[in-house]
């Protein structure tokens, strides 16, 4: 299951990358526009009573990302800033002409590079699609365009969003909002950065096994892993079962409730999408949560390694819970964590790797690719039909455990990360708390292990180490409790406000 550092070492070379490594332009704290300081929902609900225009946010937009994604590289595809503020100033035209506007009416938006947006280019963070201009676009695109949202470019992410550190040879590592040295995250890591640096309103993600928890938590903003139907599921495949999942991203648990409420809900085109009853998402969100039961998980009883740092940040959000009235114990899931990631690798690499054996089967692509998906292309070739059948059973027999700590608590909270941001230098992390990880995802087990039960699962923010780097932890609940995760993150957001409201250095 391991990968040598020779293979690491080659991907940079072999990219030409070590250039886009370079050392980050030194940052100036430079003040935030007042209305890309507001929260989201605010900056949407100005443009629609007309007491901001859509071109003023743009212009505020294309600003920020002038003065910051220099030194961190989280928007890419930008579209000419012209032709933007042009949009711009056509809805602010319909808005004078009377148009009820959508929830998203005049906001810009940057979709994550694994979406297709008609007209942006789109890679996958791959060189093999590195000239791709799509004319069609999926589901929540739709949905967004349709609320309103100005399409601005895209958000960084990792090759096909495989691992949890955002970097690729076509537009090379996206850095940490919080030090630019760092790993900023993945594979949502553009979209984490984008929200953090005030570069964007409102974001989009998408999670297998931490890709909208990770990055949050490593950026200081929340991201949200739905239920599987909450979103409408994509793809050629309807059927078989999976993981991946879209969700949104935000600064604030309200937001995340907003943008929810445009992508979430039963659509024709989707066979596994649920009827969720959107709107709810968006709020109101207060709810009273004295005697809410919380579990804690922490280290899930020491099996899964964390850096001792990112447990004690994680441990230090407890009283905030407690302020609120709730109680908090000990969780702990009756079953062996050795044979769930053995079935969580023969899912993904069956799921993951399969479709893209061509690749690594053509000569004209075979070096395009990375590490990674060489990596889950070769397990793929290897995995049975009888094996799949396996590790289908062990996860059920995994999610049935875990449901079972649902008897005593209301919802389960965990550390959303293991380790804090990692140099930006790096591809993955190989040690953590002492053991020696045996995959370039393993340091993600804590994340893939609620994957693997399909419970919805929101990222927060939780605190900082002695050198600034953030930590998160992650709210589940559940199956369908989605508008429940959103009420009490809403309240923990109350309650921990100055962690939440710490700007990053660029800002501050």
């Amino acid at each position: 299951m391991g990968q040598d550092s020779a293979t690491r070492r080659d991907f940079f070379v072999g990219a030409g990358a070590l250039g886009a490594m370079a050392s980050a332009p030194a940052l100036a704290a430079a003040p935030v526009d007042p209305l890309l300081a507001l929260p989201g929902r605010r900056i949407a609900g100005l443009i629609a009573a007309r007491k901001a225009s859509a071109e003023d946010v743009m212009r505020a937009v294309l600003a920020q990302i002038a003065a910051h994604n220099p030194a961190h590289n989280a928007i890419v595809a930008l579209q000419d800033g012209d032709r933007l503020l042009a949009q711009a100033r056509a809805m602010d035209a319909r808005l004078a002409a009377g148009e009820t506007p959508g929830p998203l009416f005049g906001l810009p938006w940057a979709v994550k590079d694994l979406a297709d947006v008609i007209g942006i280019r789109t890679t996958n963070g791959s060189l093999v699609n590195k000239n791709k201009i799509p004319t069609s676009e999926g589901i929540m695109v739709q949905r967004l365009r349709a609320a309103g949202a100005i399409f601005i470019g895209k958000t960084n992410a990792p090759e096909f969003g495989f691992g949890s550190h955002t970097i690729n040879r076509v537009y090379g590592p996206t850095r940490n909002s919080f030090d630019p040295s760092r790993s900023a995250g993945g594979s949502s890591g553009g979209a984490g950065v984008g929200l953090a640096l005030r570069m964007l309103p409102l974001a989009d993600g998408s999670d297998f096994g931490g890709s909208l928890r990770n990055p949050a938590a490593w950026n200081n903003v929340f991201g949200f892993r739905t239920s599987t139907g909450v979103i409408p599921p994509e793809g050629n495949d309807q059927w078989i079962g999976r993981m991946g999942v879209s969700g949104p991203m935000a600064r604030h648990a309200a937001d995340l409730g907003l943008a929810l409420s445009v992508m979430a809900g039963k659509h024709p085109g989707s066979l596994q999408s649920i009827d969720v009853g959107a709107r709810a998402f968006a709020g109101p969100l207060d709810a009273d949560h004295k005697g809410t039961r919380i579990g804690w998980l922490g280290d899930w009883g020491g099996r899964v390694p964390h850096d001792p740092a990112v447990l004690k940040i994680c441990e230090g959000v407890l009283p905030a819970f407690r302020a609120m009235g709730c109680t908090i114990d000990a969780a702990q899931v009756d079953f062996e964590i050795e044979p769930v990631w053995q079935a969580l690798l023969a899912l993904r690499s069956w799921m993951s790797g399969t479709g893209l054996q061509r690749l690594a089967d053509d000569p004209a692509t075979r070096d395009l690719i990375g590490p990674q998906a060489h990596w889950e292309i070769a397990n793929s070739r290897t995995i049975t039909g009888a094996q799949v059948l396996a590790a289908s059973a062990v996860r059920s027999a995994w999610t049935r455990a875990v449901d079972k700590l649902f008897e005593h608590h209301d919802f389960l909270v965990a550390p959303a990360v293991q380790v804090l941001p990692f140099p930006v230098e790096q591809l993955w992390p190989t040690v953590v708390a002492g053991k020696t990880m045996r995959t370039y995802h393993e340091w993600m087990l804590g994340t893939f292990l609620v994957t693997m039960t399909g419970l919805p699962a929101l990222a927060a923010p939780a605190g900082f180490s002695p050198g600034g780097l953030p930590a998160g932890i992650q709210i589940i609940g559940r199956r369908g409790a989605e508008l429940a995760c959103l009420k009490l993150a809403h309240a923990y957001e109350q309650a921990a406000r100055p962690v939440i409201d710490r700007l990053p250095p660029a800002l501050a």
